[in-house]
């Protein structure tokens, strides 16, 4: 089924001045599973086009500081966030947030990052789940204890994998397929809350 940019959740993410559709697959998590409730800081993996930043900052207001990354720039600015274009694997993130003014101790990192797709299924699925590795890695050096952790994944056999690190270091992991996820994708995002340092 090819890619439909006029599908019910683009046009209402028009409507609604957001960047993409995929605002609503972070609202519907964060609607579940309360995953932003009393956060002051937010950092977001992946941000660009930037609506789960605007969701964030719509939803949080004035008492959040959100800070963004992506190797892209956000279609637009958005209010609280600090927007850095780097690759976090060669970056040291705690270093990065610190000298933009943030505590490096974040209540909540969300990850939206998704590898260029090649079309061969096997590759997709393998990079998706290096760059959960990868957001991961972020969240245990950045994240305060009990924070909240989401990332999404391209399903594949390295489900149980990635859960089975989730679990290592979240008191709770549970898995979502958002209602506005199009039909032929096999993305699914983990939601793992309350970090435990190791």
């Amino acid at each position: 089924m090819p890619y439909q940019p006029n599908d019910h959740y683009a046009k209402k993410a028009k409507e609604e001045n957001f960047a993409a559709r995929s605002v609503y697959k972070l609202q519907e998590i964060d609607e579940k599973y309360q995953v932003l409730k009393g956060a002051k800081q937010v950092m977001d993996l992946g941000a660009s086009p930037g609506s789960w930043s605007q969701y964030v900052s719509k939803k949080l207001g004035k008492n959040v500081k959100i800070f963004s990354i992506d190797l892209n720039p956000l279609a637009q600015n958005i209010p609280n966030v600090t927007f850095v274009i780097t690759d976090i694997l060669k970056t040291d993130m705690v270093a990065l947030v610190q000298n933009h003014g943030f505590d490096p101790h974040f209540d909540v990192v969300i990850s939206d990052m998704a590898p260029k797709t090649t079309g061969i299924r096997i590759t997709d699925q393998a990079r998706s789940y290096e760059l959960c590795l990868m957001a991961l890695d972020v969240a245990k050096k950045c994240l305060k204890p009990d924070g909240n952790f989401v990332c999404k994944l391209f399903d594949s056999e390295d489900f149980i994998n990635l859960k089975n690190e989730l679990q290592k270091c979240f008191k709770k992991v549970n898995v979502l397929r958002p209602k506005s996820t199009r039909k032929e994708s096999k993305e699914l995002f983990f939601i793992a809350q309350g970090y435990c340092k190791n």
